[in-house]
């Protein structure tokens, strides 16, 4: 009886056995291939026709460029009215966003915005996250120092030791830490130091303001006239040290984007072949046309 009471037993540990190891889960096999996006994923530019809206990513304090008007309570500038033309010609409307510039040039937007309208330099460091159109203009980098100093500064290298005031993650910063890697006209005057701020109006109002903290101020050219236009006690220091081209930029992390790039560098095309960037340009650069390279 013991006997046949052990039997059973063993029986029945053998057939849970048999039931484990039916429900176990399979042997590993070797890792699948990365996924690739589906045939049917939208590029960039179905989802901003889809929504109607195109995001642009800009400065509310860089004119000429682009600022907010707080009398009016719109904005304006010639990126601003630029990025309205190219929204017109998507067929779709525009919304702007003001994150921090570093943010822009840092690529992996996050969807956060689609594109970035802003007087961008394509510098390689910036190529490896962006995508860029070809250039909607051209702008001219110089110093300018406060009319109080123009006796004592007459030269670049007269801002050996001194502090200059920059908008940070430029390539006006980059210039003066002696690493951009885009061809200049002169060199970087030695131990300059650094006074960053958000954007380079900032360094203009600073002067209006009556600050004395620096010395100089190096940013496009057009913002300094800006400036002295609107009676600021800022001068133009000796020439430019660098030109830039300026372009359309989207982030290359915002895949599939080639159609949508393909249709901002259609749209840049045609604004410089009919025109239209030209007249921008001579309404917001006193009569200057930029979209030609100097």
């Amino acid at each position: 009886m013991q006997l046949k009471r052990r039997s059973v037993l063993w029986s029945l540990v053998l057939l849970a056995a048999a039931l484990a190891s039916a429900c176990a889960a399979p042997a590993p096999t070797a890792a699948p291939a990365a996924e690739q996006p589906a045939a049917s994923q939208k590029d960039w530019l179905d989802a901003v026709k889809e929504r109607g809206v195109l995001r642009v990513s800009t400065d509310a304090n860089y004119a000429p460029q682009s600022y907010f008007d707080e009398q009016t309570k719109e904005w304006t500038g010639f990126d601003i009215d630029t990025a309205r033309e190219v929204a017109k010609r998507l067929g779709v409307q525009v919304e702007f966003i003001t994150p921090d510039w570093s943010a822009i040039t840092a690529g992996n937007w996050a969807g956060r915005w689609d594109v970035s309208i802003g007087s961008m330099t394509p510098t390689p460091e910036r190529r490896k996250v962006l995508d860029f159109t070809p250039p909607y203009y051209f702008s001219v980098t110089q110093f300018g120092i406060r009319a109080d100093l123009k006796a004592e500064i007459r030269t670049v290298n007269d801002l050996a030791g001194r502090t200059v005031c920059v908008a940070e993650s430029t390539t006006y910063e980059t210039y003066l830490n002696g690493k951009l890697d885009i061809p200049v006209e002169m060199p970087p005057p030695q131990g300059v130091r650094i006074a960053p701020v958000k954007t380079d109006q900032d360094c203009i109002q600073s002067i209006q303001a009556g600050r004395k903290d620096f010395d100089a101020v190096l940013t496009s050219a057009s913002v300094i006239n800006d400036g002295r236009k609107k009676g600021v006690p800022v001068e133009f220091l000796d020439k430019p040290v660098y030109y830039e081209e300026l372009a359309i930029s989207i982030d290359k992390a915002a895949a599939p984007n080639a159609k949508f790039l393909a249709e901002l560098t259609r749209i840049v095309n045609e604004m410089h072949a009919d025109g239209t960037l030209s007249q921008l340009s001579i309404k917001y650069f006193d009569g200057l046309d930029v979209t030609k390279k100097q």
